[in-house]
């Protein structure tokens, strides 16, 4: 007897087309396309499905992420020859992003970043380690229906103790009611009992994988605190905007005879003071004296009237959007003048930004402007950017700055 029940024909690939700029765009290698910039769509694509880019001679373009509720409407997976992105393409896509940190980490540190978002190949999700902990972020909701299965390639080649889901703030609602997800929610192994431990160049610090910022810890500044782990010997040292006190304990370790951390949150004094005691066992550690002031960054700079050998200012971004760009200038350079006028006589300053909207160049210009208007003289040292497990491949990704100037001695 014949099966008269209807079947359901799968919907035509989506595919489209866009304006001029932004086929340039995408040819030259930039991994989005804004939703203004699509000019022929052949049907309503839905979030999570591959979209099929085509140019104006209809030749293939582009692959990538569709996402029907973001301004971003398709981040870029492959872009090209054309090829399948079948389970060959996603393995080897993540090789790729394992294999270039092959060998930038020693047993000693095991908090590190796997994947980096676009400039990885993976449009809109991060991957960080922390010991056994894998973290998984999401930035778009395109990677929801996917969910399962990106994890399961994950934990195959991983085998983490564990897989914690995070997830930015315009996902969490649709991840909640579409896909019954949550940010900290555990996708392999069991919930952990409290922070997570991880070390950092032999330092232990610990890991609010579940409810912390960003993944847990702030793993892009590794590079920066290690600098200040190397300048702390003999100083007084003031760590501003001092979060769980990453900056302070390398200091300490590195033989600075104090370290004050400031930060407005009494929970975040509070990780700094575990932090500290996590590395008690280190007899450097253990001799450094440490101050903790709960307050406002600005008005206690502006208020204090001590003196400190090595200042770090790390806040958090000042800019979060185009239109917030030119008043955080003036906040940094307004940051960087106070904490100048609380540094010793041939001290050192180390100001960081992660102000996207704010560029390298007027960060720094604002830094420089702040030395100059001091009435003092000072030697810049050096300039940084990004970690090498942050890599930053098109503009949009740049947000990570860092600039050390020391007074020249008479």
């Amino acid at each position: 007897m014949a099966n008269d029940a209807p079947t359901t024909k799968p919907p035509p690939r989506l595919r489209l087309r866009l304006s001029t700029p932004a086929e340039s765009a995408v040819r030259a290698g930039h991994p989005w396309v804004y939703a203004d910039r699509v000019q022929e769509q052949n049907r309503p694509g839905e979030t999570g499905e591959l979209a099929v880019i085509y140019d104006r001679k209809d030749a293939f373009l582009a692959a990538g992420l569709y996402d029907a509720g973001s301004p971003i409407r398709v981040r870029i997976l492959h872009a090209g020859k054309p090829r399948p992105l079948d389970d060959a393409w996603w393995t080897a896509n993540l090789e790729t992003a394992l294999a270039s940190r092959a060998g930038r980490f020693e047993p000693a540190t095991t908090g590190y970043r796997l994947i980096n978002g676009e400039s990885d190949g993976w449009p809109g999700l991060v991957l960080d380690r922390y010991a056994t902990t894998l973290v998984l972020k999401l930035y778009t909701a395109a990677w929801l229906p996917r969910l399962d299965e990106t994890a399961a390639r994950i934990i195959a080649r991983l085998a983490p103790e564990r897989l914690v889901l995070r997830l930015s703030r315009n996902l969490q609602e649709t991840a909640r009611d579409s896909f019954a997800r949550a940010d900290g929610n555990v996708l392999h192994g069991t919930a952990p009992e409290g922070p997570v431990i991880f070390q950092e160049d032999e330092l232990r610090f610990e890991a609010e994988v579940l409810r912390g910022q960003k993944t847990g810890f702030f793993l892009d500044q590794r590079e920066n605190r290690r600098r200040v782990g190397s300048l702390g010997a003999g100083r007084r040292v003031l760590n501003v905007f001092s979060f769980s006190g990453g900056f302070s304990v390398h200091a300490a370790r590195g033989g600075a005879r104090m370290v004050t951390d400031l930060d407005i949150s009494a929970h975040a004094l509070a990780s700094a003071a575990r932090n500290f005691a996590l590395n008690s066992a280190c007899p450097a550690v253990a001799a450094c004296a440490r101050e903790a002031i709960q307050g406002d960054a600005f008005e206690w700079l502006a208020a204090a009237t001590g003196q400190f050998d090595l200042i770090v200012l790390d806040p958090p971004s000042l800019a979060r959007r185009e239109t917030e760009r030119e008043g955080a200038i003036h906040a940094y350079q307004r940051l960087a003048a106070l904490g100048l006028q609380r540094l010793a006589p041939g001290g050192i300053l180390l100001a960081a930004s992660c102000s996207a909207h704010v560029t390298a160049a007027e960060f720094f210009a604002a830094v420089r402007q702040a030395s100059a208007r001091s009435g003092r003289v000072f030697e810049e040292r050096e300039t940084t950017g990004h970690a090498p497990d942050h890599p930053a491949r098109f503009k949009e990704a740049e947000y990570l700055k860092a600039i050390d100037l020391q007074e020249k001695q008479r």
